[in-house]
């Protein structure tokens, strides 16, 4: 597997996560049908993806890259769809998760088996 598709599939499980998470919260603890069958779907999508990735990566990496950009992205999606306020340090916070999975991305030569 190529290494785009390696990172395609890392992506493609953060987003699967995303919407899965998201979705749990409109279930309202699982009592509502669709977004409760979404969410399912979701977090099944999300670890079949990325079970790719922890073929040629370390799982401590890829778990470290999934949850840290997962946090950020339904964090965003939340502040941006829920209208959920976030202060100076949660945006610390995420900047840090954020700096993180660039470092591990740019500079570690563990990422790839």
């Amino acid at each position: 597997m190529s290494l785009v598709a390696i990172y395609l599939c890392l992506a493609g499980a953060v987003i699967a996560e995303t919407v899965a998470t998201i979705a749990l919260a409109a279930s309202e603890s699982l009592t509502k049908l669709v977004p409760s069958v979404i969410s399912v779907i979701g977090f099944v999508a999300a670890f079949w993806l990325l079970s790719f990735p922890l073929r040629v990566m370390p799982a401590g990496l890829v778990y470290a890259l999934w949850s840290g950009l997962g946090i950020v992205l339904i964090t965003a999606v939340a502040w941006f769809w829920s209208k959920q306020t976030l202060d100076t340090p949660a945006l610390i916070g995420l900047a840090f998760i954020a700096i993180g999975v660039v470092v591990m991305n740019a500079f570690s030569k563990s990422m790839i088996q």
